[in-house]
């Protein structure tokens, strides 16, 4: 079934007024078994409407036959039913909560995109060859100073082999803000052909930089992502505001072996 994007677009919606768009979500998209199906439960994604509206049709099927076995009565699926509704109530509260969070300022944009030179103004695009080791901090220390006396990333690859450590060396081509942020320093002090071993939350990744292309963003270029990043960071510290105000006016009483 072919359903228009006014129907199942958010983007569009929002466009179409409050009235279009609460008609266009309560649109019928289909029926299961004498089941409506309404366009507000189609959430398309990557795949794209007509998958997303499947989806959801196989969905209503399996729902159905979950019901007419009675499962809605077992326990466990009642605890989990439960678990999500209270979680679907938590993050409501917290989205309406940081709502108020006010838009950021020019000045604050234009103080973000200095202080982050790396990803606007000397923003690169890095060529890299690297290798993801999984690893305890010996084995870090032991590869920084191996990485040291080589000049090719395969070399190191072997060395890490030798000791049983799965290496595979992967080609990445990515600009500065979708490299990890502790990265960057580095990065922009590599000069092609130089290796490096940094840090990671489970061991390490080692980076040999084949090329840095300079690509520049303008403060109006950078604004937009600027912006975005902000007032997400404004809305989580509102909704953490928000959590430990709750908190601190609650009574919390601990079960003994659970008391912190």
């Amino acid at each position: 079934m072919l359903v228009s994007a006014c129907v199942l677009s958010s983007a569009v919606l929002a466009g179409c007024g409050p009235a279009a768009a609460d008609r266009a979500e309560q649109q019928l998209v289909a029926r299961v078994n004498g089941v409506e199906i309404s366009a507000r439960q189609i959430r398309p994604g990557s795949a794209g409407i007509a998958q997303a509206v499947e989806k959801v049709i196989d969905r209503e099927l399996l729902v159905q036959k979950a019901l007419e076995a009675g499962l809605e009565r077992d326990p466990q699926v009642v605890a989990q039913i439960d678990n999500a509704r209270r979680e679907v109530l938590a993050q409501a509260y917290l989205e309406r909560a940081a709502h108020t969070a006010a838009k950021p300022s020019r000045e604050e944009v234009r103080a973000f995109y200095v202080e982050n030179s790396s990803l606007f103004a000397e923003r690169r695009i890095y060529r890299t060859r690297e290798i993801s080791v999984a690893a305890n901090p010996d084995m870090v220390d032991a590869l920084r100073a191996q990485a040291a006396s080589m000049r090719d990333i395969d070399e190191l690859a072997a060395w890490l082999r030798a000791r049983g450590a799965s290496a595979v060396v992967v080609n990445e081509t990515q600009p500065a803000e979708q490299r990890p942020l502790a990265f960057l320093p580095v990065l922009s002090r590599m000069k092609p052909g130089e290796l490096a071993v940094l840090s990671t939350p489970v061991g390490a990744s080692v980076l040999q930089l084949l090329e840095a292309a300079e690509a520049p963003l303008s403060v109006e270029q950078a604004a937009p992502l600027i912006e975005t990043f902000l007032a997400g960071r404004k809305r989580l510290a509102l909704a953490e505001a928000e959590v430990k105000r709750l908190r601190d006016t609650a009574r919390i009483e601990y079960v003994a072996q659970f008391k912190r």
